[in-house]
């Protein structure tokens, strides 16, 4: 077994990324998967061709994924090191197969779970696979981001009180919009003190390690598992994700078996790779990095404020900014950014959402090329048909604490019917409706449906939101329990 000590290794060690470099360099003959043979039959553009002579297979001297033994066993090493976990592993099938084997670890059929209600639908995908009775627990409506935010201590606490034999509590942490819970710490030791152990999804959080200048990691805050999206805030490509374990209450090798059973047998070392240096990306940030970024960051919110209309509305999590466009919706500036080449992560209702990068002293970046076409897209903006004003202080407030009326299993048995969604309050919902992005369902399998959430569904509609999910919502239709 590879032991890492010391702390220089830590930060610059890259053991996939050097292996396939050396791989390489002498020149292999494939005879193997993958067809492509090295990009020779490929048909890609170039440069995308001249990368694929790294996506081999797990070859001798490659080490096994599924049972790593030399240089994935140590790159898993420095990544636990580096973000201080007891065990870390790589996902290259995105932090969905992350939060899949976290549930499918901790929890069984039939089992009661605690779960924040703006969760990913990965989340909801994994608690219907395994079979779990869900209960929501809503967030507080955050109002400087027009958004839901994090659970409340009490509202926890009530659940935890209600529900003191629940096997999971599982948040989402931050937001996709980058809120945070100041009190991380006090509701993870809150579930701890009834044994119950805490998952996190924290795909908007794997840059959070790079300095205590940011909101605290939910690991460092005592969370059982963590997930994370490298491929969201760090060079890393799309797909490339990281788990964490650092706990008493959950076995690392159920997890490790659901990883080794729900993960792809032919993982891509163009994502391993990514990983690995991902991870030195991190171990290398200094504060000086992040000073140098929160001083690029700062000239172009002054600059983006002081000579266009556009508001710039700042949260905890220093890289997500949301840019509104007083007297039209977030779908409205996207499709006039759209125009000038410019996109953003998402839109919504009020305002679009962008992700800066994880700038390192000396980068740089297009921030005033970023403003000269954003100020452009503002002339787009107001050619537009139909805008529309909106109501800044709208909120869709949730019950704090719900149950679904039926479980997953009698969902799938029960007889359905599309109803108008006018007429279904009170009804409750036999398909999931999501728009996307953030992702986080608007309607779940199970659950009641309410005037608040009409609503906003209506809202979301009028604007021209996406959907995904089962719905007909063209013709105003949705499917209900009959």
């Amino acid at each position: 077994m590879i032991i890492i000590n010391e702390v220089t290794t830590v930060k610059n060690n890259r053991p996939i990324v050097q292996a396939l470099k050396e791989f390489v360099a002498n020149e292999p003959q494939s005879l193997h998967v993958p067809g492509h043979k090295n990009g020779l039959l490929s048909n890609l553009p170039s440069v995308v061709k001249r990368a694929l002579t790294y996506d081999v297979t797990e070859l001798t001297g490659l080490d096994d994924f599924h049972h790593p033994e030399t240089i994935i066993l140590q790159a898993e090493q420095l990544l636990a090191s580096t973000y201080g976990a007891d065990r870390s592993f790589f996902l290259v099938n995105g932090s969905t197969v992350g939060n899949l084997a976290m549930i499918y670890a901790t929890c069984q059929r039939g089992d009661t779970v605690l779960v924040q209600r703006n969760a990913h639908k990965s989340i909801f995908h994994a608690l219907e696979l395994v079979g779990v009775n869900p209960v929501y627990i809503a967030p507080k409506w955050h109002t400087e981001s027009q958004t839901p935010g994090c659970i409340e201590l009490d509202t926890l606490r009530s659940a935890l009180a209600s529900y003191p034999y629940a096997k999971a509590a599982i948040f989402t942490y931050p937001t996709y919009y980058g809120v945070t819970a100041s009190d991380l710490v006090e509701q993870i030791d809150l579930c701890h003190s009834y044994n119950i152990p805490v998952l996190v999804d924290e795909a908007h959080g794997a840059h959070l390690k790079v300095t205590d200048k940011l909101p605290q990691s939910a690991l460092d805050a005592g969370a059982d598992i963590v997930v994370q999206s490298a491929h969201k805030t760090l060079p890393a490509m799309t797909m490339a994700s990281f788990l964490h374990m650092k706990t008493s209450l959950i076995s690392a090798q159920r997890v490790n078996h659901y990883l080794r059973m729900l993960q792809s047998s032919s993982p891509s070392y163009l994502l391993l790779a990514s990983l690995d240096d991902a991870r030195s990306y991190v171990a290398n940030y200094t504060d000086i990095d992040y000073s140098y970024l929160m001083d690029k960051r700062r000239q172009f919110i002054e600059s983006l404020t002081s000579s266009t209309e556009l508001q710039v509305v700042e949260v905890d999590d220093t890289l997500k900014l949301l840019i509104r466009a007083p007297g039209y919706s977030g779908f409205q500036l996207k499709e006039a950014l759209e125009k000038e080449q410019v996109y953003v992560e998402l839109a919504d209702a009020k305002q679009v959402l962008i992700i800066l990068p994880l700038l390192k002293q000396g980068d740089s970046y297009s921030f005033a090329d970023l403003r000269i076409r954003m100020k452009e897209a503002l002339i787009h903006l107001k050619d537009l048909p139909g805008k529309k004003e909106y109501d800044n202080q709208t909120t869709f407030e949730m019950t704090p604490i719900i149950k679904a009326e039926y479980s997953f299993d009698e969902i799938e048995r029960a007889e359905k019917e599309w109803l108008p969604y006018m007429r279904a309050i009170g009804r409750v919902a036999a398909s999931t409706i999501i728009p996307y992005p953030p992702g986080i369902p608007l309607f779940v399998p199970g659950e009641k449906i309410t005037v608040a959430k009409l609503s906003q569904l209506e809202e979301l509609l009028a604007i021209g939101a996406v959907f995904q999910g089962e719905h007909r919502l063209q013709e105003k239709l949705i499917q209900v329990i009959k």
